[in-house]
């Protein structure tokens, strides 16, 4: 009995303590909100600009409750050629026949993939990622609270961003996601992406902005500028939004590193919103170009081709038919000036010549040979995916 009393007493004086540390919490609370005017949601020194909600429980629900009918499925195919050798795959065949391609026989087969896009405008343009789209001759839009999916166009595409608008007939009134600021996006940020992953449909995964500005090389693209995230992205999220806590497009959901974990990139919506009028009005970006490939000099090249210094843009190969190419420049040609101004490597070279205007002319100073030589030549439009 004795022990029965001395267990309840123990307990009476925890629970008495739990309140009083309780009670205790909302005085404090409340006197800091009293002394502060008002609870604001934010620290005083964070500019309103960059503050983000405050999330709650059902943050995430809210936004992809809105957010969510306006992204769209991709399904894309095209025919392809091929061959079949019918002997190829067969023991009993080859170990007569040294040359099995002799019986190949031309065949054609049909590719599919897919991706996601979101909407931008009620009338039915949709953005995505050029590599979604590239090379397909059928495109098709799955739209929520569609019975079946609509046929789509491409009315704009641009290789190096790695952008595509779509356009669909869907009469009007469609959902549309808001465009943010990227600038404004703070490291740490959280982010929500929406996709169709291995065409699991309107998929959510949640997930902070790890880094800003990565370059990233993936096959023959080469990225910039990305929003680096963890929020996880997988095959089938390539097109879809990363969206901020309001709801906002903050970037195109792009490439993942595949022999990584939590680790996905997007292209920052402020890039898109520089050339979406140009993309929805000509359908393609006008870029000035001059044909060349370039790479930067070392000791060894240096040496190599008898140069006195490092500076400059060595010509690694020129384009046929380009502007350098008819202009006469040839591999091995380092490139030192351009109108008077110092090109110090390739990057120097690749920033001036997105300054000029297609059809101007310039004279360009190179080395050849132990020779100076200027060059002129007209700048020209940059073809499609050169």
């Amino acid at each position: 009995m004795q022990n029965w009393k001395r267990t309840l007493a123990l307990v009476s004086l925890i629970a008495f303590l739990s309140g009083a540390l309780f009670a205790g919490g909302n005085l404090l609370v409340n006197a800091l909100a009293s002394s502060a005017g008002k609870v604001t949601g934010r620290p005083a020194n964070i500019p309103a600009a960059y503050a983000q909600p405050n999330p709650g429980p059902d943050t995430v629900a809210d936004i992809v409750s809105n957010a969510g009918p306006a992204v769209v499925k991709i399904d894309v195919s095209k025919t392809v050629n091929g061959a079949f050798d019918p002997f190829f795959n067969d023991p009993f065949f080859r170990q007569f026949f040294s040359s099995p391609f002799a019986f190949r026989q031309p065949f054609k087969r049909e590719e599919h993939g897919l991706g996601s896009g979101f909407i931008i405008t009620s009338d039915g343009s949709i953005l995505t990622n050029e590599h979604v789209i590239d090379g397909a001759q059928k495109i098709e839009v799955t739209i929520a609270g569609r019975d079946k999916p609509l046929p789509a166009r491409v009315t704009g595409s641009d290789y190096d961003l790695d952008l595509a608008v779509l356009k669909v007939d869907a009469g009007g009134d469609l959902p549309t996601l808001s465009l943010g600021d990227s600038d404004q996006v703070k490291v740490g940020s959280w982010v929500v992406a929406i996709g169709n992953p291995y065409g699991l449909d309107h998929t959510v995964t949640v997930g902070v902005v790890s880094a800003k500005g990565r370059p990233v090389q993936v096959e023959n693209r080469s990225y910039k500028n990305l929003l680096q995230t963890d929020a996880a992205i997988n095959p089938g999220n390539s097109g879809g939004p990363l969206l901020n806590l309001a709801g906002e497009v903050i970037g195109i959901n792009t490439a993942v590193a595949a022999q990584a974990q939590g680790i996905g990139f997007a292209i920052p919506i402020n890039t898109v919103k520089s050339v979406l009028a140009e993309l929805l009005s000509k359908g393609h970006l006008s870029r000035p170009w001059l044909g060349v490939q370039v790479q930067p000099l070392d000791e060894q090249l240096t040496s190599s081709f008898g140069l006195e210094s490092t500076e400059g843009a060595l010509v690694a190969g020129v384009v046929s038919g380009s502007p350098a190419d008819k202009a006469g420049f040839q591999q091995g040609d380092v490139i030192l000036k351009i109108d008077g101004q110092q090109i110090r490597n390739p990057d120097d070279l690749v920033n001036y010549v997105k300054g000029l205007q297609i059809g101007q002319r310039i004279v360009v100073l190179v080395q050849r040979q132990g020779k100076t030589l200027n060059l002129p030549l007209e700048i020209k439009e940059k073809p499609a995916q050169q």
